[in-house]
């Protein structure tokens, strides 16, 4: 029997397949010894191909799940000192002086995160409402779903989840409280919607998943910080790249490049997987890459 030392178990747990790699690569590989951010490093896949495809460039790598991180060093060990690793939220970085010449942020859940159904994001294997991306912190998906106001729960599910039946959803819920599993919630979600509904092309449950999540790890507001202080972080002609999986996050970062005063955008469209891609990794086939470039100071 082989046993596995705990960096190779966290990195064969945590397998994250990089979304739209090359694309990534065309925008930001262009300092051969440049410094980079990786704001969302995940299992390190997308750091890995930059550090490969530049092999004198250095990359600050970011996360706030310590199992991303995990999985992140023992992918990114062959790059030694090349690689700095720092734990917490992207909104909470300083670099102080240091200027990069690329930073990067995939946004959103993991594959992995997904996967490990102890985690709580997903409603296809009964797992605690948990969802916190920083395991350290207080708030989980089970705290709101259980105490949250009916008004409160029916505004995240619209606003975050962009849910029509908000308040029908927010009304089951709070009438059927406590829930203590995914799979459970998702159930009385389902019960909760007219039948053509319920069976409808996406599952019932998605959109207030979404909505839980974004609330949970205040995924907007973070956002929104990244997209006021990157800018000030790259060198001139230093590039901002955003990969985005839902239109809240899209619009945000849309809007934002476009109207920075610093920014000229890349993209005049965002970058999307293509055929081949999608096939090898479906949840691809929501992803927009947008590229920005600082402008002369």
């Amino acid at each position: 029997m082989t046993t596995r030392s705990p960096e190779e178990a966290a990195q064969t747990e945590f397998h994250h397949v990089p979304v739209l790699g090359q694309a990534v690569l065309q925008y930001l590989a262009f300092a051969p010894k440049g410094q980079y951010l990786d704001a969302t490093v995940g299992g390190g896949g997308h750091s890995q191909l930059l550090l490969t495809a530049m092999p004198e460039s250095t990359l600050v790598a970011i996360d706030q799940d310590t199992q991303a991180i995990a999985a992140a060093q023992a992918t990114l060990a062959p790059y030694g000192d090349r690689v700095e690793f720092w734990h917490g939220n992207f909104s909470q970085y300083d670099p102080g002086d240091r200027r990069f010449d690329g930073i990067l942020a995939d946004l959103g859940v993991s594959s992995a995160q997904f996967d490990i159904a102890e985690r709580g994001f997903s409603f296809r294997l009964a797992a605690p409402l948990d969802m916190r991306m920083d395991r350290q912190q207080a708030l989980t998906a089970a705290e709101i779903v259980n105490h949250w106001e009916e008004k409160q729960l029916a505004d995240i599910f619209y606003h975050y989840g962009e849910e029509r039946l908000s308040r029908r959803i927010a009304r089951a819920i709070v009438a059927q409280r406590p829930f203590q599993t995914t799979t459970d919630l998702a159930d009385a979600i389902a019960r909760s919607v007219p039948p053509k509904y319920r069976y409808g092309r996406i599952n019932p449950a998605t959109r207030v998943f979404q909505a839980l999540r974004i609330a949970v790890n205040q995924e907007l507001a973070v956002l929104e910080t990244l997209l006021e202080q990157a800018p000030r972080w790259l060198k001139p002609h230093g590039r901002l790249a955003i990969i985005s999986f839902h239109s809240l996050e899209d619009r945000r970062v849309k809007h934002s490049m476009r109207n920075h005063p610093q920014l000229q955008v890349l993209t005049k469209k965002p970058i999307t997987a293509q055929d081949e891609e999608i096939q090898f990794n479906s949840r691809s086939r929501s992803a927009k890459l947008r590229v920005a470039e600082k402008k002369e100071e």
